[in-house]
């Protein structure tokens, strides 16, 4: 830290020591926009009178602001620092009181501070504003609207706030209010944090729990409201066209069954920062970005456990920079990558920060002793325009090594870095830093040895800056182009992840890129299995057998189903009935060929060794919401196409059950010929069903001739009075009925299996049909 200030160039310094010194209320301090005054909102104890101060520096000299009230006196809710739209560098401010007065000050050089107007922002002569921001040229402002009769139930007062914006024009003339926009009514209370283009709507501490489990963000240009969870992230958006739809249970209708389900809010303190976003810190330290779509990302978590209803934390962000003091200690994290660039243990426990005056690289603090400046190190690692990307290869390296290890101690990237023992993430770690962000002389400082590898991995790195610059595309193209940027972004990242490891984080990414983009994923796999039809219409792939094997990686079961990821095959499956379900047996099918080249069919390392492809697909259909005659002749496709005894099987029972006759019958002469096992169970199935009914009585002379050899004719009739059906009453020679079997209905089979020879008789039929026997003896030899 460098002090830059002790407090004696600032007009009334010692005053300003005095009061920042008091043990009292914490204090908010405010700068102005060109740094040149400080305000002081003082809340103090009786008998000393809270108050609002101006402390100019003493090269600017004038008449000094000072404002105090006595309680129960309305205090002052906001101190908001407007720019007059006539001359850029003019401001001017706006001091808001609870019953809505509005105090515009300004300042003149050699003048003073001098008190342009006092307006009334509210309408209503018993609201209270209780939050209050400013937000382009408007003032946005959430007050309290109390019911006119006393309620007992005060559930029925609950909704008593109103949310309203309202422009505050300055000019030659003097200050003047615009009408007043209602922008949300019967609300529970709220804090407003406006940025550059939205205002957020931050439920009150005291607000009730039914309200407190989301937040609000309102878009004026576009008269939207979108709620969002921190803990579900974007839920739900609405515009609003009239006051009438601006109703906050209106906005709330079509979600209710949602968020009921939610658990509250857990906010410690929350600010906005300079990119637009809005900054949560909850009660257990987790700092979190909530950027102005509803989505949510974590950034950094602070030490020292749960956070103290009254212990303040400070946040500000400084570029790309998030600093944060709390209990004494200054955080430096960067915002993008969450990584905690810089802890400094400070002298004193309360800060403020400052706005720091063209200088990006340090972070300005008003403490009781003066004002400090702190400058962001810039050490060689840091430096560089991506440094979180040399992190990210280092952490990548510890999760590899330990996956591999047989220690059980942890390793961290500090012990990779020093330890010396890996050295391919120190290789690659420099290639980075020497390619990436040196391109006129990407080797340049780099081994002799580096530079050779880099002349390797040239291909790759070109593809990840391709890459990358393919994000920025889709962040900052128009809404019209997003699609298409998202298509090559969808398919890149798809063929990434199918060129490394399958492990958990990657599987779970995958699945939630076509739960995401299902379309743009399913031309993504496409186009990595080089799926296509040839000339006959058949379904052909050109995939590397590496690619096959990232297919057909099926996680242990303790890796899935705990949140809800499903393995690659199901994904690719899903996508084929959802765009191309005619293809999914072809495909089920080709993964069968390729399994069968690369692993034996009972090999248990293989991945038909765990579950077989036929049912992992079947499996994907049953998850279907509704079920038709389409899916069951997929089913039927699917149980055909893996050729297994037990699948034909089920296919034949399931079209029986369909009595689809003619197909029975197809089915059964065209996989009997597989193997004389599954042939004999074809037979004695039919010829259970033929037992029952005289269904299959016009195909008979296309069944007898798939009776195997080794049924007898006594077997035939043991299985046809097996499942003879059960009458109630006698059974009478001449039946009216017509379809019971009869003897003449067999005759056919039986002859058939009494006039072919017996299996006896044609293993001696080689002797027996001999010309001579014995045969002849052998010449003796002399």
């Amino acid at each position: 830290l460098r002090q830059v200030s002790d407090l004696s160039d600032f007009s009334r310094g010692h005053w300003l020591r005095e009061l920042l010194c008091r043990r009292e209320e914490p204090s908010h301090v405010q700068s102005s926009p060109d740094g040149q005054h400080l305000l002081l909102l003082q809340k103090s104890r009786p008998p000393t009178l809270p108050r609002v101060v101006a402390f100019q520096r003493h090269s600017i000299a004038g008449a000094d602001l000072e404002r105090s009230w006595q309680p129960p006196q309305p205090a002052p809710v906001g101190l908001l620092f407007l720019q007059s739209p006539g001359a850029p560098r003019s401001w001017v401010l706006a001091v808001v009181w609870e019953h809505g007065r509005t105090e515009v000050w300004h300042f003149v050089v050699a003048v003073g501070w001098q008190l342009l107007q006092t307006l009334e922002l509210c309408q209503g002569a018993r609201a209270r504003v209780v939050s209050v921001c400013s937000q382009g040229a408007s003032l946005v402002w959430c007050e309290e609207r109390p019911p006119l009769g006393a309620h007992s139930d005060m559930s029925k007062c609950a909704f008593r706030f109103c949310v309203c914006a309202r422009a505050l024009e300055v000019g030659e003339q003097g200050v003047r209010l615009g009408t007043v926009r209602i922008v949300l009514h019967n609300s529970p209370e709220y804090q407003v944090l406006a940025s550059p283009q939205h205002v957020f709507l931050v439920p009150a501490a005291a607000g009730f729990a039914t309200t407190s489990k989301f937040l609000l963000i309102w878009h004026p240009e576009e008269a939207e409201f979108t709620i969002t969870a921190p803990s579900a992230g974007f839920i739900h958006s609405k515009v609003l066209r009239s006051s009438s739809e601006s109703d906050f249970r209106k906005l709330l209708l079509g979600s209710v069954g949602l968020l009921s389900g939610f658990a509250p809010l857990d906010i410690h303190t929350s600010t906005v920062s300079n990119s637009g976003g809005l900054l949560l810190v909850s009660t257990k330290g987790s700092v979190s970005m909530v950027e102005s779509d509803g989505t949510q990302r974590h950034i950094f978590d602070l030490e020292g456990g749960p956070l103290a209803q009254g212990s303040p934390v400070q946040l500000k962000t400084f570029g790309s920079i998030l600093a944060c003091v709390l209990a004494g200690v200054l955080y430096l994290v960067d915002q993008n990558s969450g990584r905690l660039v810089e802890k400094e243990v400070l002298s004193m426990k309360e800060v403020h920060f400052l706005e720091s005056q063209g200088e990006e690289d340090s972070i300005q603090l008003l403490s009781q002793t003066g004002i400090y400046s702190f400058s962001i190190s810039k050490s060689e690692d840091s430096s560089r325009p991506e440094p979180c990307l040399v992190e990210m290869v280092f952490e990548e390296a510890c999760r590899y090594y330990q996956r591999r290890s047989l220690s059980s101690s942890k390793l961290t990237v500090e012990k990779l870095k020093k330890g010396g023992t890996f050295q391919a993430p120190v290789v690659l770690a420099a290639i980075l830093q020497h390619s990436l962000h040196q391109k006129q002389k990407p080797a340049q400082g780099l081994q002799d040895t580096y530079a050779k590898l880099l002349s390797t991995v040239s291909l790759e790195l070109q593809s990840y800056m391709s890459l990358e610059l393919l994000k920025a595309c889709v962040v900052c193209a128009p809404e019209s182009e997003v699609e298409s940027y998202c298509k090559e972004l969808v398919e890149q990242e798809v063929s990434r992840i199918l060129q490394s490891d399958m492990d958990k984080d990657n599987l779970a990414y995958l699945n939630s890129v076509f739960a995401s983009f299902p379309k743009a994923a399913w031309k993504a796999i496409r186009s990595c299995l080089q799926l296509q039809q040839n000339g006959d219409g058949l379904l052909v792939a050109r995939a590397t057998p590496e690619v096959w094997k990232k297919v057909l990686c099926q996680p242990q079961l303790e890796e899935v189903g705990q949140n809800g990821m499903v393995p690659l095959f199901e994904l690719i499956c899903a996508s084929f009935l959802r765009y191309k379900p005619k293809w999914l047996p072809s495909f089920v099918e080709l993964t069968q060929q390729y399994l069968s080249s690369s692993w034996s069919y009972s090999s248990k390392e293989g991945p038909e060794g765990r579950v077989p492809l036929y049912k992992r697909a079947l499996g994907v259909l049953a998850r279907k919401n509704k079920h038709g005659e389409a899916d069951d002749e997929m089913e039927l496709e699917l149980l055909l196409c893996s050729k297994r005894p037990k699948a034909i099987l089920q296919a034949l029972h399931l079209l029986i059950r369909l009595k689809q006759w003619q197909r029975v019958v197809e089915v059964a002469e065209k996989f009997s010929k597989l193997s004389p096992l599954l042939n004999k169970e074809i037979f004695i199935t039919l010829l259970a069903e033929f037992a029952q009914h005289r269904e299959l009585d016009p195909y008979l002379d296309r069944l007898w001739p798939l009776c195997p050899a080794e049924l007898t004719a006594s077997d035939i009739l043991t299985v046809v009075l097996q499942h003879l059906p059960h009458s109630q009453e006698d059974p009478v020679p001449f039946s009216s009925e017509g379809n019971q079997l009869t003897v003449g209905l067999l005759k056919p089979l039986l002859q058939r299996v009494v006039q072919r020879p017996s299996v006896q008789d044609e293993m001696y039929s080689d002797a027996l049909q001999s010309t001579t026997f014995p045969p002849p003896t052998p010449p003796r030899e002399h």
